[in-house]
């Protein structure tokens, strides 16, 4: 994997670069839509290429190693093949997944003891068997397997959560090196910087991240509680010490102003659920802010969903889309997820658009506010 930095922003950090795969290229900064199954829920490969622009996706380690399994992920060629995704995938570790599983998992310097969601089977993450499955998985980039610390950790916890991530990750690059890739292309795996929200932990996982001099880097353990402004101040540290010359992906965040907030400080990659989950209970997002399509002001309006939108936005109007929530019909779900990650593709890349021409921080400004409102 290679990363290009073509053009800064002159007056923030925000950059816009390109990252080339063995599946192709991704113009940075680049929105990433969930596919943690192995498909992005409610949304067809051909749509998510043709209406939402999408350069990759992700899939998750968790849940593709429960299910369908290593054995027919491995028989079908990897989950490209399996599939039919020929663009690139990014896999999450499953550390945020098997740690989230309170009550069910033991945490232990060899890895994690956990049941499994579906069958309450027992299984055990270690550093080395994770980059085992991200290699039969054959994601083009790979996670590191690490601990994510609840967000108001003290520090005490922190401190010893960071300490094994660290040690997790030198086993997690060991084996990544003593491997091969299966399926004919290479892979890159990301390391991924905790630390929770105490300034000095994340500038010592910042140091140790970029001395090992990955194809990329992974800021993890944000939004997951903490006061939005804290965000972006780990942030700051953060990128402030990772290297300029390799991307940097902010993991599961979060809202449109998130993400330019996260952009004008420096972040290359995002992911989040929001888009297709927020969209499943009827909200879209708009540049002129979030509309909840239940609510009876759209009962007779005519008007497209988005004039400015892809394809659903301009055959569809707010009445039809309002009438098939209320209705209860599948089609509503799979409209609003399409709109939602359309939107959140050309968000990013109007931000890239701009940091081109040399007036992001402008623009940024003029449309934060509105992304926010009710409308």
């Amino acid at each position: 994997m290679t990363f290009e930095l073509t053009h800064t922003d002159p007056m923030s950090d925000a950059r816009a670069g390109t990252i080339t795969t063995a599946h192709g290229q991704i113009q940075t900064p680049i929105f990433m839509p969930v596919g943690t199954c192995g498909s992005v829920k409610g949304v067809h490969f051909s749509e998510l290429k043709e209406q939402v622009k999408a350069q990759i996706i992700l899939g998750n380690t968790y849940h593709l190693y429960l299910r369908p399994g290593l054995d027919i992920l491995k028989s079908a060629g990897g989950l490209h093949r399996f599939g039919g995704w020929d663009r690139p995938i990014l896999t999450d570790s499953g550390g945020f997944q098997v740690f989230s599983l309170t009550g069910i998992r033991k945490l232990r310097e060899e890895g994690c003891e956990f049941r499994s969601h579906i069958d309450g089977s027992k299984h055990i993450f270690t550093p080395e068997n994770v980059m085992d499955t991200e290699r039969v998985i054959g994601a083009d980039i790979m996670m590191a397997f690490d601990e994510c610390p609840p967000g108001q950790s003290d520090y005490s916890y922190a401190k010893k959560s960071l300490a094994m991530t660290q040690r997790w990750l030198d086993r997690c690059i060991k084996r990544f090196n003593e491997t091969e890739p299966l399926y004919g292309y290479e892979q890159s795996l990301f390391p991924i910087v905790q630390g929770c929200t105490y300034k000095d932990l994340r500038s010592e996982a910042a140091k140790f991240v970029a001395d090992k001099g990955a194809d990329g880097n992974a800021i993890g353990g944000l939004a997951v509680g903490e006061p939005t402004e804290t965000m972006y101040e780990m942030i700051e540290v953060v990128n402030g010490i990772l290297p300029k010359d390799k991307p940097r992906y902010l993991m599961g965040v979060g809202t449109p102003q998130n993400i330019l907030e996260a952009i004008e400080r420096g972040v290359d990659m995002f992911d989040c659920v929001m888009p297709t989950r927020n969209g499943r209970n009827a909200m879209l997002f708009t540049y002129n802010g979030t509309m909840n399509m239940r609510n009876k002001k759209w009962e007779k309006d005519f008007s497209p969903i988005d004039p400015d939108g892809c394809e659903v936005d301009l055959v569809y109007t707010k009445a039809y889309l309002h009438h098939l929530f209320k209705a209860g019909e599948l089609l509503a779900m799979q409209i609003a997820s399409i709109h939602n990650l359309a939107f959140y593709l050309r968000l990013v890349s109007d931000a890239r658009r701009h940091i081109m021409q040399g007036d992001f921080t402008k623009w940024k400004q003029g449309v934060i506010d509105n992304l926010g409102r009710r409308v």
